[in-house]
C-alpha cells in the first residue's frame, strides 16, 4: 500500500526544492501543486500561464481529491507538494483522512519580498500563511496525526539532520543512502514538474541540493509591511511548534 505525504506550503518557500529532495529517492514519486488550476478556474486570478495551467490539469476538485487519496500509484511512497492558497474556504478536507501531512513554513518578511519581487504585488491571500495555519488545524483535528512542522530556514541551514528528522516525524525510513539521496539531487527539469516551471522554477532547476539560507538585506514597502503583520501571528504560532534539532 502506498504511503502518501503532503507537504503544505506557502508560495516562495524551498517547496520545489524539497520535491526534489523526495522525488530522488528510490521509493517515491511526486505530484506537483495538483489543485493549481482548480484554484485558477474558480477564483480567475491573472497568474502567470493562466491558460497553460488550466489546459494541464483538472479543475475538478472532487476529482482531484479522489485521485490523491486513492488514486493508483506505482511507487511505495507519493509525495504530494501543496499550496495552501490553492485550498479555498469551505473546501471539502475529507480526502486528507488517510494522508501524513507536514506543514512547510518561511519568515512571511522573505515570502513577501521574492513573492513581490516575482509579480510585482503581494496580498496576505497570495502567500497562504493564514490558510496554512487554519490548514494545519483543521487537519489535525480531523486527522488526529500530530503534524510535523518544518521551519525552511533550518532545513537550509542543518538539512544532513533536518531531512532525516522531518522523515522519522512522518515515520518513514532514511537510511544513510537515502538521506544522501534526499540531500543530492541531478541539475535540470523533471517530466514531474507542472507546466508552470518555465516560470516559476529557474532557480531550483540550477540546484542540486539544499544550499545554506542566505542573510539578505532588503527594506519593504508600508504596503509589504502591512501584509507581514497581517501574517506574522499565524506564522509565529506555527513556528513555535516546528521541529527542532540536536
Amino acid at each position: 500500500m502506498t504511503i502518501r505525504i503532503a507537504m503544505w506550503s506557502g508560495p516562495r518557500n524551498i517547496s520545489t526544492a524539497m520535491m526534489r529532495s523526495w522525488e530522488n529517492r528510490p521509493d517515491c514519486s511526486v505530484v506537483d501543486e495538483p489543485f493549481y488550476a482548480y484554484y485558477l478556474q474558480t477564483t480567475q486570478h491573472p497568474h502567470p500561464m493562466f491558460n497553460e495551467v488550466l489546459a494541464s490539469q483538472s479543475i475538478n476538485y472532487d476529482e482531484v481529491a479522489k485521485n490523491l487519496s486513492k488514486g493508483p500509484c506505482n511507487s511505495p511512497i507519493q509525495y504530494q507538494k501543496h499550496m495552501t492558497q490553492h485550498m479555498l474556504e469551505n473546501c471539502d478536507l475529507s480526502w486528507t483522512k488517510d494522508i501524513r501531512h507536514c506543514m512547510l513554513i518561511r519568515d512571511p518578511a522573505y515570502v513577501v519580498n521574492s513573492y513581490t519581487n516575482s509579480r510585482g504585488k503581494c496580498s496576505a491571500e497570495d502567500i497562504g500563511i493564514k490558510r496554512q495555519f487554519e490548514l494545519y488545524e483543521a487537519i489535525s483535528e480531523l486527522t488526529g496525526q500530530n503534524i510535523p512542522i518544518i521551519d525552511s530556514a533550518t532545513v537550509l541551514n542543518n538539512s544532513h539532520k533536518m531531512i532525516p528528522a522531518m522523515c522519522a516525524a512522518l515515520e518513514i525510513t532514511c537510511e544513510e543512502e537515502v538521506k544522501d539521496a534526499m540531500l543530492n539531487w541531478p541539475l535540470g527539469p523533471r517530466d514531474s514538474d507542472g507546466v508552470w516551471a518555465e516560470h516559476w522554477y529557474h532557480s531550483v532547476e540550477k540546484s542540486t541540493g539544499f544550499g545554506e539560507a542566505k542573510k539578505q538585506s532588503f527594506a519593504l514597502t508600508p504596503a509589504q509591511m502591512k501584509v507581514v503583520d497581517e501574517v506574522m501571528p499565524y506564522y509565529e504560532q506555527m513556528k513555535s511548534k516546528a521541529l527542532t534539532i540536536k
